[in-house]
């Protein structure tokens, strides 16, 4: 039975919200939106009028078919070249979803959706629609073929595992501002000492270029190693201009709700660093160079106001 104007229109409404729980999912822009995709085609070919709440449907449909997607991912991500990090998303971007909350700011933060790899498919599918999107657990047992007892186990053990692998800190735009204002001073300065200084002693420095652009593929770990890394990447240098085709532009962002560095080079966004802040300082540095998983930062960059460049980079 082919669609009414108004059964698209209920889909379309219920997009903005399918994509952001795809997100949290997958962590991935452009797999959400093709797990938004098929699940608008399940729409199509399903009996609509015999839909009772096609939200609790389009939900359920659509957290299957992350399920499935998850579980051959984490195969893909075996073979992955160096480290995987989530696709970033810039401030305004509608596939952050609701952000009225700590819980639902968090939930989508980059060193978050980092922890939800850790986690099985049915945890982080627990965890995402109860933290991010207060669902009740009797609709989450529903969605997954669960109890509702199980329901209610499975995310208390998620939200412990992800609890414990960071520490909750909230900053706004304007302190986000001054501190990668602060960092990228300490970075250009030439010396490690003002670095570290930054930095907790446990700080934590990963990169990913999807084999596509070069980035370690182990970790720099503790202050000291994280430092000298810094400093010697935002040293300037020929090799590196020729590496990505000239001198990026970096500026202070903010991305997934966090600090971030976005590096632009003739209008394409080439990285975007994301900070993680404990109190005690930056915690972690998270950056992302794979050019597939930069393409919607890229089209974001172009539709938003960002200002001037802090610096020439290279």
């Amino acid at each position: 039975m082919a669609l009414t104007v108004s059964d698209v229109d209920r889909f379309e409404a219920s997009r903005p919200r399918l994509e952001a729980i795809a997100y949290r999912l997958l962590g991935s822009a452009s797999e959400a939106e093709d797990a938004v995709q098929e699940t608008f085609l399940r729409w199509q070919t399903a009996d609509v009028e015999r839909v009772a709440v096609p939200e609790a449907w389009l939900t359920k449909v659509l957290t299957n078919l992350c399920l499935n997607q998850l579980t051959s991912a984490r195969a893909r991500r075996e073979t992955y070249v160096g480290e995987w990090l989530p696709e970033p998303l810039l401030a305004g971007d509608s596939m952050l979803g609701p952000a009225d909350t700590a819980e639902q700011r968090e939930s989508v933060s980059y060193a978050v959706l980092t922890l939800l790899e850790r986690l099985s498919p049915n945890e982080r599918a627990v965890y995402v629609l109860r933290e991010a999107f207060d669902y009740p657990h009797r609709e989450i047992a529903e969605i997954l073929g669960l109890t509702e007892a199980a329901s209610q186990q499975i995310f208390h053990r998620a939200k412990k595992h992800v609890a414990q692998g960071r520490a909750r800190t909230e900053i706004d735009e304007a302190a986000a501002r001054r501190i990668v204002e602060e960092f990228l001073a300490a970075a250009t300065s030439g010396r490690t000492e003002p670095l570290v200084r930054l930095l907790t002693q446990d700080a934590i420095a990963i990169g990913d270029g999807g084999g596509k652009v070069p980035a370690r593929a182990k970790a720099f770990e503790g202050a000291l190693a994280v430092a000298t890394f810094m400093r010697g990447l935002f040293k300037p240098s020929r090799a590196k201009r020729s590496l990505v085709g000239g001198s990026p532009d970096v500026y202070a962002a903010t991305a997934n709700g966090a600090p971030a560095l976005v590096a632009v080079l003739d209008g394409r966004v080439i990285g975007v660093m994301c900070l993680e802040i404990g109190a005690d300082g930056i915690a972690a540095f998270r950056n992302q160079v794979n050019p597939d998983k930069l393409e919607r930062a890229t089209r974001r960059w172009a539709a938003a106001d960002h200002g001037e460049p802090l610096l020439r980079a290279f």
